[in-house]
């Protein structure tokens, strides 16, 4: 009996060894997004892994923002890193101040399949350092989209906005489309957007000196503060745009009263795309963010992937990502709506630029991409909006502070904590 045993526990053993060895090398992926991300991520994987069986992804979901830098960071720290990491512009910075990240450049230029020049330049920039490639994109998300309801156009008997129209148009307009009931309580806003550093540039403002290498922070500069005065105009002195504070109150998100009708132009991102498309009680489309005074600009966001340092299989981690970030994954992005595809080639493409769902206009982001200017590379950055910035200008758009009060406060603030100088 114990031979017998004995014998087929060896052959579970066996078993068990053969198993493990058609798995293949496990490559570990950790990520983050909504269920529609998942689910293209995963089907993206699903099919790749038919094609290689010698590889085994695990895909690990996690939740975004500062608990997905805690975890992973965690992970490194405790000697269990993924081998793939999703990384997201912003999240970028602080990791890779902590040099987790595996230099790509040598599998990029070594790969004949892979071409680094397909994607739009400044997202492979944001992920470079000292000419160095730390993740490959896979989207680009410029903070140019000006959601516009056509039926609220039409009613009032204005032509719908084009791509070169100006801050002064939109004032115009805003103005139009914002209705009042008989007591003079707005029930119609004709514009909000939270990009209020597109208004900085447009007045030839900057945050930084330098974003790669940022020494000071210029919001406190002439022209960036009439960008933010500007901004704080449309909210307080023509009243067409509710404050940021004054929406916080409300039952309704900017998406929500858009949705609704109760908000005429919402400026966001892309990613809003696949929750409007549920819209069937009013048609809309998109419009490029207006030009400023002195010149276009549009914050801007995007992710990609990284391999760690600590993998024991790189050579396999970037076949990995090169799914992951490869033709297939951006085109469901793309048809999704959810995301602008960082390969140049699919996003002008029938994947996103050309097919026929809406927003019929969502091309002009390809365009977009050439005025995008990324947040400062800098580790302090973050912290520096946490404690001051966001506070700072939720009292100048709330009418609470005056543009110099912001900039002796608040804007001293930041430089003495990013740089140590007033």
């Amino acid at each position: 009996m114990k031979k017998k045993i004995t014998i087929l526990f060896l052959i579970s053993i066996f078993l068990a060894c053969i198993k493990v060895k058609e798995k293949g090398t496990k490559i570990r992926v950790i990520y983050w997004g909504g269920p529609e991300e998942i689910k293209i991520i995963t089907d993206t994987v699903s099919e790749w892994q038919k094609k290689h069986p010698e590889i085994n992804v695990a895909l690990e979901h996690s939740k975004g923002g500062p608990d997905y830098i805690s975890k992973l960071l965690t992970q490194v720290a405790g000697n269990y890193p993924p081998d793939i990491a999703f990384v997201e512009v912003n999240v970028f910075v602080p990791l890779f101040e902590k040099g987790i990240f595996l230099d790509l450049t040598p599998f990029i230029q070594n790969d004949k399949e892979f071409n680094i020049k397909d994607f739009f330049e400044p997202v492979v920039k944001r992920f470079t350092r000292g000419g160095k490639i730390y993740a490959i994109p896979r989207d680009t998300a410029p903070f140019a989209c000006v959601f516009y309801n056509k039926n609220l156009f039409d009613r009032e008997g204005i032509p719908y906005p084009k791509d070169d129209w100006t801050f002064d148009d939109l004032l115009k307009i805003a103005k139009r489309l914002t209705k009042r009931d008989e007591k003079g309580n707005i029930i119609q806003y004709g514009f909000y957007s939270w990009c209020w550093m597109n208004f900085v540039y447009g007045f030839g403002g900057s945050i930084v000196d330098n974003v790669e290498n940022p020494t000071k922070c210029l919001l406190g500069s002439p022209e960036s503060l009439k960008g933010l005065q500007f901004y704080a105009d449309l909210c307080n002195k023509y009243k067409v745009s509710p404050a940021p504070l004054v929406l916080r109150t409300m039952d309704q998100g900017p998406i929500d009263l858009f949705m609704s009708g109760k908000l005429a132009m919402f400026s966001s991102g892309i990613w809003e795309t696949p929750r409007l498309r549920t819209i069937t009680d009013f048609d809309w489309d998109v419009v490029m963010f207006p030009k400023g005074p002195k010149r276009r600009g549009f914050g801007t966001g995007g992710s990609g992937y990284a391999i760690l340092k600590g993998t024991k299989h790189p050579k396999e981690a970037f076949e990995v990502l090169k799914c992951l970030a490869g033709d297939w994954g951006q085109q469901m992005l793309g048809m999704t709506g959810l995301a602008q595809p960082a390969n140049k080639r699919i996003a002008e493409s029938k994947y996103f630029a050309l097919n026929n769902d809406k927003p019929l206009n969502k091309k002009m982001l390809n365009k977009a991409v050439q005025w995008t200017i990324y947040e400062p590379f800098h580790s302090k950055w973050q912290e520096a909006q946490d404690k001051y910035l966001n506070e700072g200008l939720d009292y100048l758009f709330s009418n609470q502070i005056t543009t110099k009060e912001f900039a002796e406060k608040y804007v001293t603030k930041i430089n003495e904590l990013m740089f140590g100088k007033k």
